[in-house]
């Protein structure tokens, strides 16, 4: 990928005893997660983009713009236009919401199509909180004040370091509906750290695995998560997250038509326009497998797939990574399965089956992905 059309990340040091050697390519659009245990690199890498950090064995790209390289150009923090959420929100208790909101704006106001205030006013639901003191807002409230800061600093970049960390499940569910449309309606490219991957399946288009201070892979949340040779598809509750587009809604029982590459997929789900644009994650442990098609059953989604892999487990079970479509042609999605079951079934590697998906979590509407 291009660094004029990208961002280009590259740190190579050792702070005291942690050693990071790092560099990854991603789109300069969506959201790009940075995803691994906690110690791994996470943190450092972030710094290290907002200048925090600075390794001598250090570059950054983003659409062209260097801001630092190898050769010795570093831009020190207050130069780089970016935006950065911390966990807990840091704001000023003696300013008002108002003003803690405009603190970070450029003076003499914002250039044309910069982000507007009453437009991330709107899309944090904060109207109703802007003459209030900082003391009297929820943890979630001032989160979504420290986002909007941030957000109208005007940057070309938001880094947020586990925004969500310091909140309690509840709280969690209520700030990640305003962080899909911050990805969906403004066209700014976020990094995002957590530990939490129910937070990248929902939110990243794009995904940095990280362990001990590397990069082990980058790439395509759906990508990673089908790659049998890393721990995502191992872990118990692997899944895959598609990107859908609705093609019609049955209002008598409730369900959506949805389509990804080399499928289609019902779900239960509130009326939906044709045309709009929802992810879906499908469970490995929900996905069954047929050689022959099933007869009738309570299974609404059993679609015709091939047989791409499949990777023995310590459990005894295989995890098998499947292609949408009748030549394996479209999506892929896994399937989580015995050792027995496969041999009975007489299963092999490139082999046509029936992929039968008990259940379907259907995420919120967005817009087209980046």
């Amino acid at each position: 990928m291009s660094s004029a059309h990208g961002m280009r990340a590259a740190f190579k040091g050792t702070l005291g005893k942690f050693t990071l050697d790092a560099a990854f390519t991603a789109p300069a659009a969506g959201v790009t997660a940075l995803f691994g245990p906690s110690g791994c690199g996470k943190t450092v890498v972030l710094r290290c983009i907002a200048g925090l950090q600075r390794f001598q064995d250090g570059a950054f790209e983003i659409d062209g713009d260097v801001w630092q390289n190898r050769e010795g150009l570093f831009l020190p923090t207050h130069r780089r236009p970016l935006g950065y959420v911390f966990q807990e929100a840091s704001l000023f208790p003696h300013l008002s919401v108002r003003k803690n909101l405009l603190f970070g704006a450029p003076r003499g106001g914002a250039a044309k199509g910069a982000i507007d205030f009453d437009e991330v006013v709107e899309l944090l639901g904060v109207k109703a909180l802007l003459d209030r003191s900082p003391r009297n807002l929820s943890g979630g409230e001032r989160q979504r004040v420290g986002i909007g800061r941030a957000l109208l600093s005007q940057p070309k970049l938001l880094l947020m370091d586990e925004p969500l960390s310091a909140l309690d499940r509840v709280t969690k569910s209520e700030i990640l509906p305003f962080l899909e449309r911050l990805r969906d309606r403004l066209s700014l490219p976020i990094i995002y750290i957590t530990h939490d991957f129910a937070e990248v399946e929902r939110l990243a288009d794009h995904v940095v695995l990280m362990r001990k201070g590397h990069i082990i892979a980058t790439g395509p949340l759906a990508e990673l998560q089908s790659d049998p040779s890393l721990p995502l598809a191992a872990a118990q509750d692997a899944a895959v997250s598609l990107d859908g587009i609705v093609e019609s809604y049955d209002a008598r029982y409730g369900l959506v038509t949805l389509a990804v590459p080399g499928g289609r997929f019902l779900a239960p789900a509130p009326p939906a326009p044709v045309g709009e644009h929802r992810r879906i994650n499908i469970v490995a442990e929900d996905v069954s497998l047929s050689r022959e098609p099933p007869g009738p059953s309570s299974i609404l989604n059993v679609l015709p797939a091939r047989i791409v892999s499949a990777t023995p487990l310590e459990s005894g079970e295989l995890t098998v990574v499947l292609a949408l479509g009748a030549k394996g042609e479209g999506g892929r999605i896994l399937s989580r399965v015995t050792r027995k079951s496969w041999d009975q079934l007489g299963l092999a590697e490139g082999e046509s089956v029936h992929a039968q998906v008990k259940a379907v979590a259907l995420g919120a509407r967005r817009d087209a992905p980046a």
